[in-house]
């Protein structure tokens, strides 16, 4: 008699998966903070990964620094980019994996992982191909161009192997796994600083390549992200085909995707923009106050990760739970996470309030920027809670494909609140006024996402449209 065959896993069928999905039954705020967890590791190993690379090209010299300074604005943008296909692809995979659609899943992720190398591929050519008119035009020098060129040239054309794992793994975070993509993360930097002084300054039997290795270490850590990246994909989640779908199929995957990712990649270059603005509203009140901001600034990243960490997790959970007809359930999970914001950063705020003058004292020794780092340390965290809602809010609405939405509040928040407040309050009340200005800004801001979430959040999850 033949042995019975074990049982298939469901991963090649476009049926309903029987295994337990915990976001969609599993306790709401024990499944929300568990996936919080591993995103905090992961943000904060990405910042590091940027630190790393700075840290390391810094000992260059002032030139090298210089040089990579200048490439932030051109890299954010393709980072933009990548982060709102992440958003776009994790909004409408989620929605299929709610309704237990695992093949159509899989079929979403492949097209759409060949749509971001499509996209990216002729941006990096281009880019690659106008190195030194472009930073020319940005203000660099000769000088510094020819180091920007070493960076930048490798940096364009590896630039898929970044892309591939930010998309990839915002893939994986749909089905509810923030372990994994957080561990690629952990495991890509620490790969990354152990190359950088490697490859940078020559030890042992590496070649000592300056800024160059910096690129190439960055480059190899990438490629190591992609590979762990698309092989779970593959192997394990089964959410990976060998083929594209068919033209009609695959062109209406790729309009779901871009109707998400376009708002996604201009809401995540708002941020930037407004800092560029809020900054010369800043200068006009002195050196001293703009040093201070850039240091609280830094500070302000911090106390908000665990706000960016349930942001990421919160869309995949709301776009899992509105494909499976549970909108209720969607925006129970919307609310309590803006209770959790609330509460949370004001015990954040209490601590920051006790610490504040030490905290000064890390970044300046000069008394008048001290006194305004406590300042503003004393102010505007208190709207951290309010500003959190709105990044919630934001990240809800890309999980319901109401990006357009998202980008909506995130520029009321920046240029209606944010940059009028702030420049009312220089003119009214100097340092003290323009920190006042900020924190009326998220206040109000966040006033109005609480509004938004709990009279008109729970449509959108019905109709998945404003």
């Amino acid at each position: 008699m033949c042995c019975p065959q074990p049982e298939l896993r469901q991963t090649y069928r476009d049926e309903p998966v029987t295994r337990p999905n915990p976001l969609l039954t599993a306790p709401m705020t024990s499944v929300l903070l568990r996936m919080t967890g591993p995103m905090i590791l992961g943000i904060v190993a990405i910042l590091a990964f940027n630190l790393v690379d700075t840290f390391f090209i810094g000992m260059l010299g002032t030139q090298a620094l210089a040089a990579i300074s200048f490439t932030f604005p051109v890299t954010f943008v393709v980072t933009s980019l990548a982060m709102g296909l992440g958003a776009g692809l994790s909004a409408v995979m989620g929605h299929a994996l709610g309704q237990g659609k695992h093949d159509e899943a899989a079929r979403i992720t492949t097209d759409n992982l060949f749509l971001a190398v499509l996209l990216v591929a002729p941006i990096a050519l281009a880019g690659a191909l106008t190195i030194h008119p472009l930073f020319r035009l940005l203000g660099a020098s000769d000088e510094l161009i020819a180091l920007i060129y070493d960076y930048m040239l490798i940096w364009y054309l590896t630039v898929p192997m970044l892309v591939l794992p930010m998309v990839g793994n915002a893939a994986i975070r749909a089905t509810g796994d923030t372990k994994t993509p957080s561990l690629v993360m952990t495991v890509a930097g620490l790969v990354n600083g152990v190359l950088d002084p490697l490859l940078i300054f020559g030890i042992g039997p590496f070649p000592a390549w300056g800024i160059r290795g910096a690129a190439v270490a960055t480059s190899l850590s990438w490629l190591m992200a992609m590979l762990v990246s698309l092989y779970i994909l593959r192997h394990r989640e089964g959410l990976l085909r060998w083929r594209l779908s068919p033209r009609p199929q695959l062109l209406a995957h790729w309009r779901a995707l871009l109707h998400v990712a376009v708002p996604a990649s201009f809401t995540n270059m708002l941020n930037p923009l407004a800092n560029a603005v809020l900054m010369t509203i800043f200068a006009g009140l002195g050196t001293e106050v703009v040093a201070a901001y850039g240091a609280a600034s830094r500070v302000e990243a911090l106390l908000l990760i665990v706000m960016m960490a349930l942001s990421s997790v919160l869309a995949p959970f709301i776009s899992q739970n509105c494909g499976a007809g549970n909108p209720v359930r969607a925006k129970a999970a919307l609310q309590f996470c803006m209770r959790f914001a609330l509460l949370f950063q004001l015990a954040v705020y209490g601590l920051t309030w006790l610490l504040a003058p030490f905290i000064a004292e890390l970044f300046s020794s000069h008394p008048q920027v001290v006194r305004l780092i406590v300042l503003y340390l004393h102010l505007v965290p208190i709207g951290y809670g309010f500003q959190g809602m709105v990044m919630l809010l934001a990240s809800a609405l890309n999980g319901v494909r109401a990006s357009s939405v998202s980008f909506l509040f995130n520029g009321l928040r920046l240029f209606v609140f944010l940059l009028p407040g702030a420049w009312l309050g220089a003119k009214l009340g100097g340092e003290q006024g323009i920190y006042l200005g900020i924190l009326m800004a998220n206040l109000a801001a966040g006033t109005l996402a609480w509004w938004y979430a709990r009279h008109r959040f729970e449509q959108l999850c019905h109709q998945g449209r404003p």
